[in-house]
């Protein structure tokens, strides 16, 4: 969906940013009318609430919103944000003295409030528009804000209407947007190319099993992002039962999310060699499903032993990151909405995250806090190596026991990265279970902003 800031010469109203222990100082400067009016209404300052000042007309003369204290404002983000569906139709501009970052974070939140997903019910987005603030990069927004409504997009639509070819048709049309060069390998073509483990996920579905790779940029650092690109997860053999198939549309959150990054950085023409890879499956029931201990030969060579067909996505996402690999890309970044483990130990809005790299770990955890997307480092925890050697194989798929469920599935996934020194993995969540400030309930992106914050240190850009 389109986003845009209001021109920066038309006439807007003031929407005053008052903290809970200014607000008395406030009141203090303001007209006599406007303190009644402010008073009357209760207002204290409180965080999120609104009160529009009416002027001598009846029409809005500017509006005024409770910005609270420090400490009620770190529990949460996009506070300005609450505003938005509240306010009357009109351009409006911040009266406050913030941060550059807390000024970015406000117009981005702006921005991301008045996303509507429309495909399927009109939904009728705010008429309150934002003047950019001083000093924040206008155009490095609104790319951002493009690129998570993308995700979003791609997360919200059912896997009726998102399948393989579907999410092909979107990865093609986002690489012809920026001049890119895509390829697919589709069907059985996958048995020829060396991807064994993406074709035996996806071949008991009638919608064929592919691989999208995408790059752009011919110059600069080499950057790699892979996403698991489950268009819906049944379980396969191993059948979820319904209340845990019910949000596998989102099961491929983790291309979402990339494509939404590649997105923000071929939009903002970042000067770096981009390549996506999503391997593109349904993980389907039928009479040539992959089983319970089959052993799969994994492009890497390493053997696979299946304990657990719900397990599938370490295995698109295996063959995947080894093709990535065998480049040696500068830096390497795997997205996936891979285990109820990390949602477990983390809970829906952090996106843990997995390097042994700490000036990698480092830079995304900072990117992460500088741009209000909390993410959090976790362990590649080498004593853990031994859960997922079963034995009859290289690897288990799905180590017994049920602890540790997403370090287990991370050092899975390591193993087939051993010539790129920088690599990171994301599991993510990609949905909002409850609406909040710029986010309301269904698809989301994580961690892509967070990224992008940090790929100007990591890279030299």
């Amino acid at each position: 969906m389109p986003f845009s800031f209001v021109d920066p010469t038309e006439t807007t109203l003031p929407l005053y940013l008052v903290e809970a222990g200014g607000a008395e100082a406030f009141l203090a400067g303001r007209t006599a009318a406007e303190r009644a009016w402010l008073t009357a209404s209760g207002f204290a300052g409180k965080l999120g609430q609104l009160c529009v000042l009416p002027g001598a007309d009846g029409a809005p003369a500017g509006a005024v919103l409770g910005y609270g204290s420090a400490s009620a404002r770190r529990r949460g983000r996009f506070h300005v944000a609450r505003a938005v569906a509240d306010l009357p139709a009109g351009a409006w501009h911040l009266e406050a003295d913030l941060s550059r970052a807390e000024a970015e974070e406000a117009a981005l939140g702006w921005l991301l409030a008045t996303y509507r997903f429309s495909r399927y019910k009109s939904a009728e987005a705010p008429k309150a528009r934002l003047r950019a603030p001083d000093g924040v990069d206008a155009g490095r927004l609104l790319a951002i804000a493009e690129g998570e409504a993308l995700s979003r997009d791609l997360i919200n639509t059912p896997a009726a209407d998102m399948g393989p070819a579907e999410l092909e048709d979107a990865f093609v049309a986002l690489g012809e947007s920026f001049g890119a060069n895509t390829r697919v390998i589709r069907g059985d073509a996958l048995l020829v190319e060396g991807f064994p483990m993406i074709h035996a996920v996806g071949r008991a579905s009638d919608r064929a099993p592919r691989l999208l790779d995408l790059r752009w940029g011919g110059e600069g650092p080499a950057l790699t992002l892979v996403g698991k690109g489950v268009c819906f997860d049944t379980g396969g053999l191993d059948l979820k039962p319904a209340a845990s198939m019910g949000l596998m549309k989102k099961d491929m959150g983790g291309a979402a999310t990339a494509m939404g990054l590649a997105r923000m950085i071929m939009s903002l023409g970042l000067k770096l060699r981009l390549r996506v890879l999503v391997p593109a499956v349904e993980n389907a029931v039928g009479g040539n499903a992959f089983r319970p201990q089959d052993i799969l030969t994994s492009r890497k060579g390493l053997t696979v032993e299946i304990n657990n067909t719900d397990a599938e996505g370490r295995l698109v996402l295996a063959d995947a990151l080894a093709l990535a690999d065998e480049e040696k890309p500068d830096l390497l970044i795997s997205m996936a909405t891979l285990t109820g483990a990390a949602r477990v130990a983390v809970g829906p809005d952090l996106a843990p995250f997995y390097s042994d790299n700490d000036a990698v770990a480092g830079a995304i955890a900072a990117g992460g806090a500088s741009v209000a997307d909390p993410v959090w480092r976790m362990p590649f925890w080498d004593p853990y190596e031994a859960l997922i050697e079963p034995g009859i194989a290289d690897l288990d798929n799905a180590p017994s026991g049920g602890m540790a469920g997403s370090i287990t599935a991370a050092l899975f996934l390591r193993r087939f990265v051993t010539e790129t020194p920088r690599y990171a993995h994301f599991d993510i969540y990609g949905w909002q279970p409850k609406a909040e400030p710029a986010r309301p309930r269904g698809g989301v992106g994580q961690g892509a902003r967070a990224i992008l914050a940090a790929l100007p240190g990591l890279l030299g850009l």
